[in-house]
């Protein structure tokens, strides 16, 4: 039934490896499920729901991602945009969570349609390398900041708006100690490195009493208090506007930049093949609509499934034994709610140096490219919103670009997203 459904001969691999691959896979992203419900719960989201939002949504976008696309991708809520949920959306515009999921349901029905009709391949050749990159690059920062403040090892000042936190206390120094396991593990290629972290910290700080134990197994929690809240109408008001558009932009370049390369070092985009990749987009997009439905902010494929592709899974079977494991980790809620702020920090903090490679992916010599690069990377973390950063970003490259006689190369899905901004600074102010 396996070799039916997955073809694993013809992707020359067996189900030992597939199943190899998924573990693998699963080791090095199910910190999410201990660090997605840290974030969200921040905007008055039960804590628990969300736990089993996020393991129900990433089993059911890896499941849909195996048996729609046939590809080992796994899918859960992703890192900056759950964060530009909580801290940008719902704490820094004054929006409810109920809102912020409706934004996430709509953007996910965009996406789903842009991919079908195509315009997804459009708008993506549309937007500039180096504003992808950088992009990237200030999601990485943007969670840094909010690292750095919630570990109390950047504080608020009034003279100098930020400065060192009290590094004698026992959240900052753990989260230093955290941060610097998981780049040792990582750089030592042990699998899981960040998940290994996470749980080293909680048990560190249960033992030195800053948190409390609150055992391991227990049947799931109730997904009641997060299950269909969403408020599609809230969502659709004037001032959600900008936020569903910053949503469906990073979301289009987190998938496709995402499928392309892990799909890339699979050996699975061929040109006999390029109808998987549509079918895995497809896949993409209706799991960010499922998990809005569940209770959690936008899924997407993770990188990390480059691990499992590097032991071996080449198929959609690594996916399903992704989504097995998720099910798995829903009886795991009493050590999900013991994991304090100050042990998911190191990992946001190290998930954004591994962002911030792509930096280096910039032409810095042309100041046309550069400058609305840097702006888009800069505006993030220093407005604490990937919005703004998006639109200083856009907005500059078209006045640059233009008046340095540039204006017939930029291509115009790029003036459009731009004018969009720009109409939402003019007419829609915070």
């Amino acid at each position: 039934m396996l070799e039916k459904l997955f073809q694993l001969k013809e992707n020359g691999t067996t189900v030992r490896t597939e199943l190899v691959a998924g573990l693998t896979t699963f080791l090095t992203m199910s910190y999410i499920i201990f660090v997605n419900p840290n974030i969200l719960s921040t905007t008055g989201m039960d804590a628990n729901a969300v736990f089993v939002a996020t393991c129900l949504a990433a089993a059911l976008g890896s499941i849909v991602m195996a048996l729609v696309a046939n590809w080992p991708i796994g899918m859960a809520p992703g890192m900056g945009l759950n964060a530009f949920f909580a801290f940008g959306v719902v704490a820094g515009m004054g929006f409810t969570w109920q809102q912020a999921l409706g934004a996430v349901f709509v953007s996910g029905i965009i996406f789903l349609i842009l991919t079908i009709t195509g315009i997804r391949s459009w708008l993506i050749d549309g937007i500039p390398q180096a504003l992808r990159s950088a992009i990237a690059a200030g999601i990485g920062m943007f969670l840094a900041i909010i690292a750095l403040t919630g570990s109390g090892i950047v504080v608020d000042n009034p003279a100098t708006l930020v400065s060192l936190g009290d590094l004698h206390q026992p959240g900052p120094l753990l989260a230093i100690f955290g941060f610097f396991l998981m780049a040792v593990l990582d750089a030592l290629r042990v699998r899981g490195a960040i998940l290994i972290g996470i749980l080293v910290v909680t048990i560190l700080s249960m033992l030195l009493g800053v948190s409390q134990f609150n055992g391991v197994v227990s049947a799931p929690p109730s997904l009641a208090p997060t299950f269909l809240q969403l408020d599609i109408m809230g969502a659709l008001g004037t001032g959600l506007i900008h936020v569903i558009l910053v949503f469906v932009l990073v979301e289009v370049f987190d998938a496709t930049g995402t499928l392309i390369g892990v799909g890339k070092r699979a050996g699975l985009i061929q040109d006999e093949k390029k109808s998987r990749l549509g079918r895995a987009l497809f896949a993409d997009s209706t799991a960010i609509v499922g998990g809005s439905l569940l209770g959690t902010s936008s899924t997407t494929a993770y990188v990390e499934s480059a691990a499992g592709v590097q032991a071996g899974g080449r198929t959609g079977l690594t996916a399903l034994v992704i989504a097995a494991l998720f099910l798995c980790a829903l009886f795991f809620s009493p050590l999900a709610s013991a994991v304090p702020a100050h042990a998911t920090a190191p990992a946001l903090l190290y998930v954004a140096t591994l962002m911030m490679r792509e930096l280096s992916e910039i032409d810095w010599k042309d100041v046309t490219i550069a400058a609305p690069a840097a702006l888009t990377a800069l505006g993030m973390p220093l407005t604490y919103s990937i919005a703004n950063g998006l639109a200083f970003g856009f907005i500059s490259y078209v006045i640059l670009r233009a008046a340095t006689g540039h204006a017939r190369s930029i291509h115009i899905a790029t003036w459009v997203i731009a004018a969009l901004f720009i109409i939402r600074f003019a007419f829609f102010p915070e």
